[in-house]
């Protein structure tokens, strides 16, 4: 006598299984390796996916593996918008395809992100969209082991062969202090911090590829410390007692806390932002984008990262490990200029004549 499972919702691939009376390993040979699998056994099990009008679920074989309808986001921090937005979008597409997205924050912590995915291995999630500030070779590689993929957002691995949605960053810097220079910046001072990040690293590379298409401009680097807002607050104090003749005159933070920090020091000296030095911000925070001087700053498309590490996700565990070639999809960056470059006439011209734009895809 065949058992056949109870039916509370859509065929599965159990009752495939149970209607032509083979295993779930040769259902799942017939829909993924159909050569395995003798003509009239495959046969009699596509006729009962016929008969059952069973679909395929993309997350089917993570599922099979006694895994939940869900699938895990480690995010550097939700202090920054950036990762808030990736949240966002991670959730509305993972929610579309029917799966639930457990969110943790690691606080830039290396320890607590491996606690983290510790964590929600035995949550037994599906896989695992990771957006780290540095290298986790060790931490991902113990994941996959257990069977969970692992999609970065945000970083491109370069110990580890896997899925990765990123921004171009130096394609964000460069476009940053491209604008400074078309606003008669000469002098440009780099206020940065911590470069073993990746994001900061690239960042770099493309204020120095601005720089080198531009004999006339001079390159400052300002050592912030940190990347949050005491490092600019201390930097942005430096930069105001430094001699007028010698003081930078157009500054780019890596990131925005960073140059909004330097934005406040600037104007409690007296000095003027953006009539003395103009200031650009480079990663879209939310945070800088009021104020008394609105931060020019990168898009970054957070959202947009989040539903396209979904994507890489869902098409990673659709397939057999064995044939999965890892990817990488770049988004592309848009300046959005505000008061703090263009003062506030200007920023309202550059508003009205600004549409939005989605961001170009790439893939490598």
């Amino acid at each position: 006598m065949v058992h056949v499972p109870r039916r509370d919702g859509p065929p599965s691939v159990h009752h495939v299984a149970a209607r032509a009376g083979v295993s779930l390993a040769t259902v799942s040979n017939v829909l993924n390796h159909p050569e395995r699998v003798a003509d009239a056994t495959a046969a009699r099990v596509r006729a009962a996916i016929t008969d059952l009008g069973y679909t395929p679920n993309r997350n089917a074989r993570a599922l099979a593996s006694g895994s939940t309808r869900a699938i895990g986001l480690v995010v550097m921090s939700l202090r920054n918008s950036l990762f808030s937005d990736m949240v966002n979008g991670a959730q509305l597409a993972a929610r579309e395809r029917g799966l639930t997205l457990l969110i943790t924050s690691s606080e830039d912590d290396l320890q607590a992100q491996g606690e983290h995915l510790a964590f929600l291995e035995s949550a037994r999630v599906s896989g695992i969209l990771l957006a780290p500030m540095t290298q986790s070779r060790e931490q991902v590689e113990t994941t996959r082991r257990h069977g969970r993929p692992v999609v970065y957002v945000n970083f491109e691995p370069t110990e580890v062969d896997a899925c990765s949605v990123v921004v171009d960053n130096e394609q964000a810097a460069f476009l940053a202090t491209e604008h400074l220079i078309e606003r008669g910046c000469r002098r440009i001072g780099f206020v940065s911090a911590r470069a073993e990040l990746q994001p900061v690293e690239r960042r770099r590379a493309g204020v120095l590829r601005a720089v080198a298409t531009h004999p006339e401009v001079t390159l400052v680097d300002i050592d912030a410390g940190d990347i949050d807002p005491p490092g600019g607050t201390d930097a942005g104090a430096r930069i105001a007692a430094m001699p007028a003749d010698e003081r930078p005159d157009g500054i780019l933070g890596v990131t925005d806390l960073l140059a909004m920090a330097v934005v406040s020091e600037l104007r409690a000296a007296g000095i003027r932002v953006p009539e003395d030095i103009p200031v650009s911000g480079c990663d879209h925070n939310s945070v800088a984008w009021g104020g008394a001087v609105p931060l020019t700053s990168v898009t970054m498309h957070g959202s947009e990262m989040g539903a396209a590490a979904v994507e890489l996700m869902l098409a990673e565990l659709d397939e057999d490990p064995a044939e999965h070639v890892h990817r990488t999809m770049v988004l592309g960056s848009e300046l959005v200029p505000r008061e703090s470059t263009l003062g506030r006439a200007g920023a309202a011209e550059a508003a009205a004549r600004t549409a939005p734009s989605d961001p170009r895809r790439t893939e490598a």
